[in-house]
């Protein structure tokens, strides 16, 4: 493979198989890391529980109809981090451009390797062997020559999946592509892609950069780019942080106007909490809601000053409440953040995920 070479490192199912692998008890059977209660969220399902539909996000009671067998496991963050160390430290063997987007996933920019091994997906073949061998986990692994389809070759054949999208197949490849398979491209953005006739990446290489431009603002540039296999991102070994947030699952739905900023003033409060502790400052404030029906909406304000008190940031989250509508459609969460577009890229869209330092409660 010519150019850079570039692999995603992927767990299979990782709360769920850390559990599995402590507790031989349940291995084998369908499994859900979450609360089990009224108001609970599973966070994490075993593939034996995906089997039937329970997916992460979904509400414990839905989770349960679908399984009636589902077995609810608290998380254990902490020995999710120390196994997350564990995989990291066999990454370091290969090389030090580790890019992690979350515990159980990661970029690793092999172009220059530590080993001298000369093809990229004999790193990932050897990755994938000592995870299972080390941790007694499972890894998916796609190799390719940019992040964009490294990402989409590690989801290809899920799990325990090895994948290599090659440049001179790469086209095809991406022409074939269901268009919710695009990084970046959520449920929201699907349909709206649907709408103006774009199913699939061949679709999406009709379009002209104007085009996609108009329709979808700056992302425009980077969904014209990955519809042409083209992604200059490179792995970064350090990320700097771009938002502080924190949000709250409530114990019950509220839609009144006083319960709703009861529930913001403490947000608020707790966002202030964390943005003193990281020395964090920024300029844009988001809000956002989830509605009892699990859909969700974000409304964002930027200032020029920098959002460091309660008396700037609670008036701008009640002017961003303003334009929500819950009478009719109670709310089960909220969220703030803050984060400084000063520092943002066009491409912070596909590298942003909401910061999980949510308010835990229990059910």
């Amino acid at each position: 493979m010519t150019g850079r070479k570039i692999i995603h490192i992927d767990m299979d199912a990782f709360y769920a198989s850390v559990e599995q692998r402590d507790n031989p008890e349940l291995r084998g059977r369908p499994i859900a890391v979450g609360h089990a209660g009224e108001r609970g969220v599973v966070s994490a399902a075993s593939y034996e529980a995906r089997r039937y539909g329970v997916r992460s996000a979904m509400a414990s009671l839905k989770a349960m109809r679908l399984c009636p067998e589902l077995i609810f496991v608290s998380g254990r963050m902490e020995v999710y981090k120390e196994v997350s160390d564990t995989i990291h430290s066999i990454f370091r063997d290969y090389t030090d451009i580790i890019e992690p987007l979350a515990l159980d996933e990661a970029f690793l920019d092999v172009t220059d390797n530590k080993r001298g091994i000369a093809l990229a997906i004999d790193i990932a073949r050897e990755i994938k062997q000592r995870v299972r061998d080390e941790v007694g986990l499972v890894a998916s692994a796609g190799v390719s020559y940019n992040k964009f389809l490294a990402k989409i070759a590690s989801d290809y054949r899920k799990p325990d999946g090895l994948c290599t999208i090659h440049p001179d197949q790469a086209l095809d490849f991406i022409a074939r592509l269901p268009i919710e398979s695009f990084w970046g491209v959520g449920k929201v953005t699907a349909r709206r892609m649907h709408a103006l006739g774009i199913h699939t990446g061949r679709d999406l290489r009709q379009w002209s950069l104007d085009g996609l431009t108009r329709e979808f603002g700056r992302v425009g540039q980077l969904y014209y780019d990955f519809a042409r296999g083209i992604d200059l991102r490179p792995v970064e070994a350090v990320r700097v942080r771009k938002s502080i947030g924190c949000e709250r699952t409530l114990e019950r739905d509220i839609s009144t106007r006083a319960a709703v900023i009861v529930e913001l003033y403490h947000t608020a409060e707790e966002l202030l909490r964390r943005l003193a502790a990281k020395d964090f400052r920024g300029n844009t404030l988001t809000l956002k809601i989830k509605f009892h029906d699990f859909t969700q909406i974000t409304r964002s304000i930027t200032q020029e000053q920098e959002l460091l008190t309660m008396k700037v940031i609670l008036p701008l989250a009640k002017r961003l409440l303003s334009e929500v509508k819950y009478t009719n459609h109670p709310i089960r969460l909220i969220g703030l953040s803050v984060s400084n577009p000063h520092d943002e890229e066009p491409d912070d869209l596909l590298h942003r995920t909401w910061e999980q330092l949510s308010l835990e409660f229990e059910e």
